[in-house]
């Protein structure tokens, strides 16, 4: 065969592959869905996508890197136009030799996920498939972001995948992130009972939200555990936050950060602790707040191990970790429940206790008994404040009033007058004068405190104990 019949082959397989099967593209189209090489087309720089492996047609997937606002990236998606974009010993190749690359030269990691599952014609090979990709997942995990995008149908083993990485975004209407298929479970697991399990980061609308919520993680994350986040030039350093003490949990985040730089993660599991990421004073940080609307910002299992992941997650990656406590203790819930809060509290405690990442605390309002701890409100804050009206005790006010003061509620005081007593012997001046606190400051000057915190902190260096991993409470 000649060189020019060789030319021609290649030039006609590689124009079958960019133009697929018109028919299943139309029918993706008619869903309401791209196909994968416009959803990679959105996400990189204007011909800045190179593809690998296309001229490998049956494996069901595009992959490759290009840049996003400049910065390398890996991505890999499957195609619903191609056999379903099923997971297939070719396709599980292509994705490990990406993931090694990634792995190789520092880069985030997209997967955009749209698959009827394993291709079973290949039976227990498209399980050895998935088996492989798994355990390169769970080896890059902590070295190059990994965020994922559900865009069609993911079951089964492929589910883990979404599972296994740092952040899942779905779009309602169009992801389909299940376990079981409806007809195994009778009906159908929604996008809403998904982001209320906990099981996604974030939820949107539409194909292109998700997309753009990518980009926004991109160019909020370092490209690896060898780099800082992208320092950027935040808004106004010396922004008060005028009413800080009347914000709501969400707007008091929003306010601290660096303007249009706010995500909230996981909103709709473990409320009573809200995890954000984004910008402040141009250095990407994580921040948790405690929510005092929802159950007076008691903790509960889900917060915890909602926290706990994304200290775990901010950790990996250096990025700082900013908490505003306001909780008046654990929850009390069913007796059934104790053993899974006290797990879940041990993960919250041992994932800041772990954590090496320059930490900040700030107490807005109450923090009572073993959240002051597990929140890193203690000396496992690297600089921690406190607001005027914050209090720190071991003790609900009316628990200390129940036990502490028995003798002078039988004797005919008040019962408001001494709770109003215990809350003054353990306020904000009391933290500060005990070494607690490192200062009580003005509300509206937070956010300038915050950022001075951080950058006192940004050249902190932990040197750890050696051994193989920690045994983290799971």
């Amino acid at each position: 065969m000649s060189e020019l019949d060789t030319a021609q082959r290649v030039w006609q397989t590689r124009l079958t592959a960019l133009q697929g099967d018109q028919e299943r593209v139309a029918k993706q189209h008619e869903a309401g869905k791209l196909t994968a090489r416009e959803r990679v087309m959105k996400l990189f720089d204007a011909g800045s996508f190179v593809e690998s492996d296309a001229l490998q047609a049956d494996a069901g997937a595009v992959s490759g890197c290009g840049t996003m606002d400049g910065r390398l990236a890996y991505c890999f998606a499957q195609d619903y136009t191609n056999h379903g974009g099923a997971m297939c010993v070719a396709q599980a190749q292509k994705l490990l030799k990406l993931l090694r690359k990634a792995q190789l030269t520092g880069a985030p990691v997209l997967l955009l996920l749209d698959s009827a599952g394993a291709y079973l014609q290949e039976g227990a090979l498209a399980l050895s498939a998935y088996s492989r990709v798994y355990s390169q997942l769970a080896r890059l995990s902590g070295v190059c972001p990994i965020l994922t995008a559900v865009l069609g149908p993911c079951r089964g083993s492929a589910a883990v995948f979404a599972q296994l990485s740092d952040m899942v975004i779905l779009a309602d209407g169009i992801s389909e992130l299940e376990l079981h298929s409806a007809l195994v479970t009778g009906e159908k697991l929604t996008v809403k009972a998904i982001d209320a399990q906990g099981a996604a980061h974030i939820v949107v609308r539409t194909e292109e939200e998700a997309l753009a919520q990518l980009a926004a993680l991109v160019n909020l994350l370092p490209a690896s555990n060898t780099e800082d986040a992208p320092l950027t030039e935040g808004d106004d350093l010396n922004r008060v936050l005028s009413g800080a003490e009347e914000m709501a949990a969400g707007t008091l985040a929003c306010e601290i950060l660096d303007e249009h730089t706010a995500l909230q993660l996981t909103a709709e599991y473990g409320k009573r602790l809200q995890t954000w990421l984004g910008k402040l004073g141009g250095r990407t940080v994580g921040l948790i707040i405690s929510d005092p609307t929802e159950e007076e910002g008691r903790l509960d299992a889900a917060s915890c191990e909602k926290a706990a992941r994304f200290v775990r997650f901010c950790d990996s990656y250096h990025l700082p970790v900013v908490t505003l406590i306001d909780s008046n203790g654990l929850t009390v819930g069913k007796l059934s429940e104790q053993a899974w809060l006290m797990r879940a509290l041990g993960q919250l405690t041992f994932a800041y206790a772990e954590a090496t990442s320059p930490k900040a605390a700030v107490i807005t309002g109450k923090a009572v008994s073993a959240a002051f701890v597990a929140l890193g409100g203690s000396r496992m804050a690297d600089i921690a404040y406190a607001w005027p009206s914050a209090t720190v005790s071991p003790l609900t006010a009316d628990a200390a009033v129940a036990t502490l003061f028995d003798e002078q509620l039988n004797a005919g005081e008040s019962r408001e007058n001494l709770k109003k007593a215990y809350e003054a012997s353990v306020d904000a001046v009391y933290a500060a004068r005990q070494g607690i606190v490192d200062d009580v400051i003005d509300p509206a000057e937070t956010r300038k405190y915050l950022i001075t915190a951080l950058e006192i902190m940004s050249s902190k260096h932990e040197v750890a104990l050696p051994k193989k991993h920690s045994n983290m409470p799971l």
